[in-house]
């Protein structure tokens, strides 16, 4: 559907400029691992648990060989070489490891093949898992109809028990997504916290265990209600390799999986981002699991009417990347948000060119829709209001993740009754204009047609301006979002490896064989 009558060479040319740039990118980080690359390996190989003093196991592991100087070998190899020299297998290698009655270093290297060899009964055993994993979603989506446009939820107390319990609440509500927002801060930690947890600050810990019980919670009300409904949390920050295997491993459907959100907005380092968000990216690929990207937050640093252009570039550009690790259209759910100011005259249809804009540029594309935050205030009946446009232009563009705005946005943490509210006011503008869509057309010159195309416009002159310096710069200089972060600044750069030319990643190399 072209209702925009957009240029389709401008859109490829576009698509042009965002791949040179992310194959620049790849090509400068191809060279390197980090640190929670190795530890997410450790993990597909079925290393979990923690030792006497709560360490988790993948951080003392890596840890070891870091401080040995020889991770640049890859973990995977310390891993054989260890079970080669002890003759123990994985298991019994890591009860004695926990207790300090045997070591990771100081073994002999195997070559590629025996390290292939020697860790494959492993790393199989949970690509096995995955897979089941990946048919087990495919069996309920056949089963259940899914909705054109999902509505989405955050559940998120601190404590995974009480998240569970809002969750299923919601989900008898009507929400067809359940996202468990991360405890404050724990982007900037660089390991999982192991087990379930009952304490966070603004939200619940990402943990394998607390994403097994919201799984197993949410497969019953899946059940119970006969629709299916997905599971969301947030591979960003310094542990975000190690969160998409988390993920894969306890089939979540959906990873907020951004490529450049961790660097603006966290102030991670470029490096370290670019290098976990490709591998981050393969497991996603081979588990099916749909990303969200993080062009909404753009427009809550700068403006959105004038910066409207960094979304459309971002989304090419996290495309790219997304094509890069092999993913495919329809797991790709790049990000925008309504948060242009409401005083403004036309912004309703301002917003609605950016939608629909949106939508015809990628088709396939499960798009992700933010609701207004920026400038929502105290008032919840202004918030309603604002809400309900934001609702209307969901339902007018046809987006497909649908994530609802609260009344109580900038007032406190919703309770169970605000979030019914923002359900049925979805609901009930997703049934009033159920065929409009199919019914509206723009006028050629109108301001809404008019306005997408001075968006793509400046999208096209900005892609060919990052492609002509490089991404590295363009962020050094603040393009996106009003923020300049430094190619050596931000935390995590010590967590970067140069790779020797030994190095082996059995999982890696797995990963592209399987999905290339």
């Amino acid at each position: 559907m072209n209702k925009l009558n957009l240029d389709l060479k401008k859109i490829a040319q576009c698509r042009q400029a965002a791949e040179e740039i992310a194959t620049t990118i790849l090509s400068h980080i191809e060279p390197y691992t980090t640190v929670t690359i190795e530890r997410a390996v450790c993990r597909l190989l079925g290393i979990d648990g923690v030792d006497g003093f709560d360490v988790p196991l993948p951080n003392r592991l890596v840890d070891d060989v870091l401080k040995n100087n020889t991770l640049e070998m890859g973990i995977s190899r310390h891993i054989a070489g260890a079970l080669k020299d002890t003759k123990l297998s994985l298991e019994a290698f890591l009860a004695q490891y926990a207790t300090d009655q045997i070591s990771i270093i100081h073994h002999s290297l195997p070559s590629a093949e025996e390290t292939r060899a020697i860790l494959e009964p492993y790393y199989r055993q949970s690509f096995a898992k995955i897979r089941k994993n990946k048919q087990e979603r495919e069996r309920y989506l056949h089963m259940y109809v899914t909705p054109k446009t999902q509505l989405y939820v955050i559940c998120a107390t601190g404590n995974i028990h009480e998240d569970i319990i809002q969750a299923k609440a919601a989900a008898e509500q009507g929400a067809d997504i359940i996202a468990v927002i991360r405890s404050t801060g724990q982007s900037l930690l660089d390991y999982v916290p192991y087990g379930e947890t009952t304490e966070g600050f603004g939200g619940t810990y990402a943990t394998q265990e607390n994403f097994r019980l919201m799984r197993q919670a949410l497969d019953q009300k899946s059940k119970d209600l006969g629709r299916y409904i997905r599971l969301v949390n947030y591979a960003s920050g310094l542990c975000m390799p190690e969160i998409a295997a988390m993920a894969a491993l306890e089939r979540l459907d959906i990873l907020l999986n951004d490529s450049m959100y961790g660097i603006i907005f966290r102030d991670i380092n470029m490096q370290r981002t670019f290098i976990d968000q490709h591998f981050s990216r393969m497991i996603n690929a081979y588990a099916g699991i749909i990303i969200n990207t993080g062009e909404d937050n753009y427009l809550t640093t700068s403006d959105a009417v004038s910066e409207a252009h960094t979304v459309l570039a971002s989304q090419f550009i996290n495309e790219a990347f997304a094509k890069k690790a092999h993913l495919k259209p329809e797991w790709m759910g790049l990000g925008h948000a309504f948060e242009i100011n409401p005083e403004i005259e036309d912004s309703f249809l301002i917003e609605l060119a950016q939608a629909e804009m949106a939508r015809e540029i990628f088709p396939d594309a499960p798009l992700k829709y933010m609701p207004p935050t920026k400038h929502i205030s105290g008032n919840i009946f202004r918030a309603y209001m604002q809400n309900t446009m934001f609702n209307m232009v969901t339902t007018m563009t046809d987006q497909s993740i649908h994530l609802l705005g609260m009344m109580t946005e900038a007032s406190h943490t919703p309770f169970l009754s605000d979030r019914y509210l923002a359900i049925d006011n979805a609901k009930t503008v997703q049934k009033a204009l159920h065929s409009f869509r199919d019914e509206i057309i723009f006028q050629p010159d109108g301001l809404i047609v008019k306005r997408a195309h001075e968006v793509l416009d400046h999208a096209v002159e900005m892609l060919e301006d990052i492609k002509a310096r490089n991404l590295f710069e363009a962020l050094e200089t603040g393009m996106f979002a009003s923020t300049r972060r430094g190619r050596d600044g931000g935390k995590g750069l010590e967590g970067v490896i140069k790779k020797h030319r030994s190095y082996i990643n059995v999982i890696s190399d797995i990963l592209e064989e399987e999905l290339r």
